[in-house]
């Protein structure tokens, strides 16, 4: 089943960050050190780099999780200064994480359904969405069964369901593959690929591994907090 299109953003950048810096201990460390990146609406981004390299808390500050120390960050036209980002979350940004972070004891398609909880659309609209999410990530057979009795690669496919419940413009990944197989891990790759291209969709994933990175349109790479060119040839950016 398709997943259908996405409303589109009136402008064609998705992410825009200028010369963002994110210090800890008194500017003693620098997790991010004066990065400008723009991403426009519809791409598939991969940032890539070492353990360490400031990845984590770039995707963490594009999903208004942290806050910069000092630059801007603004997506879809919205400055992430401004008070009040818990709406613009729940619905402007879907977030997959390496570990799934999916409720035990609820069953798959309670899982997806639990972001809409607030949407202000019905239960029985509510689960209809559920189930076609479910659906178009193949797993409508599964839709009673908790985490606990699914593979890797399943847990992560309900876990890109959830990021869609609420038809957000923007997926946000932080290393969705690091705990699955090579066979699971390209799965996971190609239902990304397949959500960007259904459903207009602008994707930030950031990885270590170039496999991974290879998947999308373009490859941005991080060493120190900073923006490069292209990693150094004697720096290995696995783990």
């Amino acid at each position: 089943m398709p997943f259908g299109m996405n409303k589109a953003a009136p402008s064609q950048t998705a992410i825009q960050m200028i010369d963002v810096v994110k210090a800890f201990n008194g500017d003693i460390v620098r997790a991010l050190d004066g990065v400008t990146m723009t991403v426009e609406r519809g791409e598939f981004v991969a940032v890539m780099g070492p353990s360490g390299c400031g990845k984590s808390t770039l995707l963490h500050l594009v999903a208004a999780l942290d806050v910069p120390t000092s630059g801007s960050i603004v997506v879809n036209e919205r400055d992430l200064r401004a008070a009040g980002n818990e709406r613009f979350r729940r619905h402007e940004i879907g977030l997959v994480f390496q570990l799934h972070h999916l409720l035990p004891h609820l069953t798959v398609l309670e899982n997806v359904e639990v972001p809409m909880f607030s949407n202000g659309n019905g239960h029985s609209q509510q689960r209809q969405h559920a189930r076609a999410l479910l659906e178009a990530v193949g797993l409508s057979a599964k839709e009673k069964m908790t985490p606990p009795r699914l593979s890797g690669g399943e847990r992560q496919r309900v876990a890109i369901a959830r990021a869609l419940a609420n038809n957000p413009p923007i997926i946000l990944a932080d290393e969705p593959t690091g705990s699955l197989d090579s066979d699971s891990a390209d799965r996971i790759l190609a239902l990304f690929r397949r959500i960007r291209e259904e459903r207009g969709v602008t994707i930030l994933l950031v990885t270590h591994d170039m496999h991974v990175a290879t998947a999308a349109d373009r490859v941005v790479y991080m060493r120190d907090g900073r923006i490069v060119n292209a990693p150094l040839a004697e720096e290995p950016l696995t783990d």
